[in-house]
């Protein structure tokens, strides 16, 4: 008679998956479905909400709506301390010690994270300016962070190559 416990407990490893949520892969380049889940939210966003011709948008001036969200000061310094912090791991500043800039992609990595989780969890709730803040610094801090890690990448290849002559 077989062990119902043990039944149990093979039914329970079957029904768990893991799903790694993180937007870039290991080499550093967005994944797949994040460049498709962005895709589609784009394509939702222009369904809903389609361009004004440019003469309709000429004529009447871009007012936010009254119940849009007001701008908070605490959230912007919230999102430049995280941006800050994320630029320093990423090579920005000099380490005042040794005068050398300091570069720890994985910590770059959970603070971009960061700012994506804040970005995704606060959608339709910020003040146009808030968003596009966030946005912008969020497509900066990407860009160098690949940037840094394709770096690190040939300097690691260059390395191993004169390792082995």
């Amino acid at each position: 008679m077989p062990d119902q416990k043990h039944d149990k407990h093979d039914k329970h490893e079957e029904s768990f998956r893991v799903i790694d949520r993180r937007p870039f892969t290991a080499e550093g380049e967005l994944r797949k479905e994040v460049v498709e889940e962005q895709e589609r939210e784009s394509h939702k966003e222009a369904v809903l909400h389609p361009r004004e011709p440019a003469a309709e948008a000429a004529k009447i001036p871009a007012t936010p709506p009254a119940d849009a969200p007001k701008r908070s000061p605490a959230f912007e310094n919230l999102v430049r301390m995280i941006g800050s912090n994320a630029a320093m791991v990423l090579g920005a500043y000099a380490d005042p010690r040794t005068g050398q800039p300091v570069i720890d992609p994985e910590a770059a990595r959970e603070l971009i994270d960061m700012l994506d989780a804040l970005h995704e969890k606060t959608k339709g709730n910020l003040a146009p300016e808030e968003d596009t803040l966030l946005l912008d610094l969020l497509g900066k801090l990407k860009m160098t962070y690949l940037e840094i890690n394709q770096a690190v990448a040939a300097q690691a290849a260059t390395q191993a190559k004169a390792k082995t002559r």
